[in-house]
């Protein structure tokens, strides 16, 4: 806990030492999508329709997320208009994962930390399981559209005389930059998290087909390949909203 403490405290001071008043608002903002995320969490405990809780949660922590990192309103409606879009299409492509790919519930792993404890917990833990897919992609999408749309309204405000096929020449170079890394991020930061799981594997000779049926596994990847999806889409989303807008301008 002491460790944790001072972490917190070294982001703190490192956020308002460099980013000053914007810092400080990205603070607020964060701590405000904690607490989302805890009546989320709460609210379903509580039995109420998780799917529909995911869906007003999710508007409203995309909302904070992006309204509160940037101040240009164009660039953050565009953004939070394409991470909206992105959010609720995906949605319906992570209730079909979990209806094909049944990653609910507890795995074998799971097992000595489960035995003395009560399983009937009330819940619909295939719904439980969909709102971590969702959640899991939220800040990959929100970051993407941001980053895309600051870009590309950047460029357009640096050279007035832009004509529409240089736009589409500098769409294409920034989305596939940002693609790549945020792309790359999500990758590792799912690696990171499983590394451990990995390394059970490995030790007790687990067979192929063993690892890739193993549930706790198998959700990781599932919920990092959605999370690339809504990256491809929301880059590709609010490349098209911007080029709209530009093209009007001409």
């Amino acid at each position: 806990m002491n460790s944790l403490l001072v972490l917190l405290v070294l982001l703190i001071a490192l956020m308002l030492l460099v980013a000053r008043q914007d810092g400080l608002r990205n603070l607020i903002g964060l701590a405000l999508n904690f607490g989302a995320i805890f009546i989320l969490i709460t609210l379903i405990a509580w039995g109420f329709n998780a799917i529909l809780v995911l869906t007003v949660l999710s508007a409203i922590i995309l909302a904070i997320a992006i309204f509160m990192s940037a101040d240009e309103s164009e660039v953050t409606l565009i953004a939070f208009k394409t991470s909206l879009i992105v959010v609720l299409v995906l949605l319906g492509l992570a209730v079909l994962v979990q209806l094909v790919g049944q990653f609910q519930g507890f795995a074998a792993e799971d097992v000595d930390e489960l035995e003395n404890l009560s399983l009937a917990v009330g819940l619909n833990f295939s719904n439980v399981a969909i709102v971590v897919i969702v959640i899991s992609m939220l800040g990959a999408v929100a970051e993407s559209a941001m980053a895309l749309t600051a870009s590309l309204s950047e460029v357009v405000e640096q050279d007035e005389a832009m004509t529409l096929s240089q736009f589409i020449n500098q769409r294409r170079i920034i989305s596939q930059q940002i693609l790549g890394t945020a792309v790359n991020t999500l990758f590792f930061g799912v690696l990171g998290s499983t590394v451990g799981l990995i390394l059970w594997f490995v030790r007790l000779h687990y067979r192929w087909a063993d690892i890739f049926n193993s549930k706790l596994l198998m959700a990781e990847v599932a919920a990092m390949l959605v999370g690339m999806l809504g990256i491809l889409f929301s880059i590709w989303l609010a490349g098209y909203f911007v080029q709209k807008n530009f093209e009007k301008s001409l």
